[in-house]
């Protein structure tokens, strides 16, 4: 799986990996370091194509060089179109996925447990909750300079460390209240869980 940075490396690791071991689906996180672009992605992708049975993306729609008009499901289009053109391999087995608008709304689906963290401010879990009323789901909070998620979060919480806080939060909620709160996502993991690759990498 090519993941975006270290904050989503380290929730495949803490979270994703161990729920989908249980499907049979054995789960590597190979970070890009930021600064994502349709090309490099899907040069990544077809890299990993050589070493593994299966590949993904976990890659934020907010930051993503992008031309103007763009949605999550139109980007993912593109980065499958100019994989196909860099490898034979595609198909169900191959396929990005990008989150709409970036990691840190997962952690508006339980603003509550930003109290696992010792150095939030008390007010942290009440404020994103009022957040978190605004929207339909943690997935439209928008994607705006100033008021994307983990903006939101510092706002509030300026001292907030995106892997080690963002894995800690992600844990205290779980998978479960994620994915309830979360359709977008949740589609995603359902067809990692149907993958059918039991001893596969």
């Amino acid at each position: 799986m090519a993941v975006e940075g270290g904050t989503e490396e380290a929730f495949v690791q803490a979270v994703l990996a161990p729920h989908l071991a249980g499907f049979g689906v054995l789960t590597t996180a190979t970070s890009l370091g930021g600064r994502v672009s349709v090309d490099r992605l899907a040069t990544e992708m077809a890299r990993l194509t050589h070493s593994f049975n299966v590949v993904t993306t976990m890659v934020d729609f907010y930051g993503f060089r992008k031309p103007p008009g763009h949605t999550p499901d139109s980007l993912q289009e593109r980065i499958d179109s100019a994989l196909s053109a860099k490898s034979p391999r595609t198909g169900t087995q191959v396929f990005s996925y990008v989150q709409m608008y970036e990691f840190e709304a997962l952690l508006f689906a339980d603003p509550a447990a930003f109290a696992v963290l010792a150095d939030a401010p008390s007010a942290v879990p009440a404020e994103l909750r009022k957040i978190r009323r605004q929207f339909p789901t943690p997935e439209d909070i928008n994607d705006a300079r100033d008021t994307a998620p983990h903006r939101r979060i510092e706002d509030h919480h300026p001292r907030y460390r995106k892997v080690q806080d963002g894995r800690a939060v992600a844990e205290q909620i779980g998978l479960d209240r994620i994915r309830a709160e979360c359709p977008r996502f949740d589609a995603w993991v359902g067809r990692l869980e149907n993958l059918n690759t039991q001893g596969q990498k």
